[in-house]
């Protein structure tokens, strides 16, 4: 690439359109390729890293001597019963695919729709999405009580003639999910082969030009390797945008197939998908802004990409709030007993409390304060924001499955659910894992696609001062 003179962008508001740019002032295209390989080539680890890498993986070996002693003593561990058959795994389960969904809509819908301001935030978005589906996609098997026999789900032509049963909705899961984590992974890959041409020619270390060189495949960045790469990039793009709608529909046939109250529902597919991309644009933003402050990437991952993000949560908020009130609705006019029972004891019965945990975090807070263009780009209350809605999806999945069980068709089996501290110590866990895995992909892979940053850089106006190679 040619480097330039020209110092580009604004990241405040364009004084003629109003709007804001998308990267900062003095960014360069040999600025941007030095700011983000300086984070990943660096000898030195940052103390900060160190701290942060050191809790994630505390809370990684936790989940292990969770895991561990469930293997060993069995599910009886957990708080599951009856009538409450199900708890914090399928709760976690859906939570977990929830939060991945925005790396996918990020990624293949904005980059189909050409929506430029997703660059700067595209790559972690799809590393959240893999390490989300690494621990959601644990729970089905762990659930079981014999994960050994987990490979049964696989129709494999076995010679004990032993089939899944695929009219079962936990069996769709198993190829929606899968079918998920290996678009995802190939998607993510894709894209950073460039960067990893980068990376091979700027390293200074035998073993990184080495690993990075294997990395590329060999990318010289010609135009016939461009070619093929934005040909790769759209097909996969078009793989991936029906498993936006397609994959937590499918969680939610798990509930809706089912004749239990407040269950068996038809609002159930599309209301999932609108909160997963509610949960999964909350968790990018718990993501984007401490990466942005710690590594100094705020010309890069600017106002504008907070304020768009905000934007789509509140547009998927108001699908979630249509969704909560069409519950209410159905209860009434379906002129059935035990749909009405199930609403009045899911708000007011004894777990009523979780109820409105879930319409403060999801409704209240953000819907009425997201409406302001000041608030959405007041970096410290987004932060807030994404992590009180992360908080509310996390109890909608609670108040779902447990209220919904835990008082059934029978008085005589009515229950109760309390977690014990071993549903705990798997949940934090999963959040260690998810930490830690990310954390490494910050320290050893881009983080944010810098071929694609660079294209945002306007053409005009250039003057080239050499000509160098897939390097700079």
């Amino acid at each position: 690439m040619a480097t330039s003179e020209i110092k580009r962008g604004d990241p405040g508001i364009d004084p003629k359109t109003g709007e804001f740019r998308v990267v900062g002032p003095g960014e360069t295209f040999k600025s941007v390729t030095e700011k983000i390989s300086s984070i990943v080539l660096t000898p030195h680890t940052p103390l900060g890293w160190l701290a942060f890498f050191g809790i994630a993986g505390a809370g990684a070996t936790m989940l292990l001597v969770a895991v561990t002693w469930l293997f060993l003593k069995g599910v009886g561990i957990w708080a599951i019963s009856q009538p409450v058959a199900w708890g914090f795994a399928i709760i976690n389960f859906v939570w977990w695919i929830g939060i991945g969904h925005a790396g996918t809509l990020i990624s293949a819908i904005l980059l189909l729709f050409k929506q430029t301001w997703r660059n700067s935030i595209s790559r972690f978005a799809e590393a959240m999405t893999i390490f989300a589906v690494v621990c959601a996609g644990m729970f089905p098997l762990i659930h079981v009580g014999r994960p050994w026999l987990g490979y049964w789900m696989l129709p494999l032509p076995l010679t004990m003639n032993v089939w899944p049963q695929f009219r079962s909705p936990l069996e769709w899961d198993v190829f929606a999910v899968s079918t998920y984590a290996t678009i995802s992974v190939v998607f993510w890959y894709v894209g950073m082969i460039p960067d990893f041409g980068t990376f091979r020619d700027r390293s200074q270390s035998k073993v990184g030009q080495y690993i990075y060189g294997m990395l590329s495949w060999g990318w010289r960045g010609s135009i016939r390797h461009w070619m093929r790469y934005e040909t790769a990039s759209l097909l996969l793009a078009g793989l991936a945008t029906p498993l936006v709608l397609s994959v937590h529909t499918v969680i939610s046939f798990d509930f809706a197939v089912a004749v239990l109250p407040g269950w068996h529902t038809t609002i159930f597919p599309p209301y999932f998908v609108a909160g997963a991309i509610y949960s999964g644009f909350a968790m990018v933003l718990t993501l984007a802004i401490p990466l942005r402050k710690f590594y100094h990437l705020e010309q890069l991952v600017t106002e504008r990409h907070i304020d768009n993000m905000g934007k789509i949560m509140l547009a998927t908020g108001f699908i979630v709030a249509y969704g909560y009130g069409m519950e209410a609705f159905m209860a009434w006019y379906s002129a059935s007993h035990w749909e009405a029972f199930m609403f009045w004891n899911r708000a007011f019965g004894p777990m009523g409390w979780s109820y409105w945990v879930l319409v403060t975090c999801n409704l209240a807070i953000p819907l009425t304060t997201l409406w302001s263009r000041k608030l959405r780009t007041n970096i410290s209350f987004m932060f807030l924001i994404s992590i009180i809605v992360n908080t509310g999806m996390w109890f909608e999945r609670f108040v779902i499955i447990v209220t919904s069980l835990y008082r059934d068709f029978l008085p005589s089996s009515w229950g109760t659910y309390r977690a014990t501290k071993w549903d705990y110590m798997t949940f934090i866990g999963t959040l260690g894992l998810f930490t830690t895995l990310f954390l490494l992909f910050v320290r050893f892979l881009p983080m944010i696609p810098m071929n694609e940053i660079r294209m945002l850089l306007p053409a005009a106006k250039i003057k080239p001062k050499a000509t160098a190679g897939a390097g700079d």
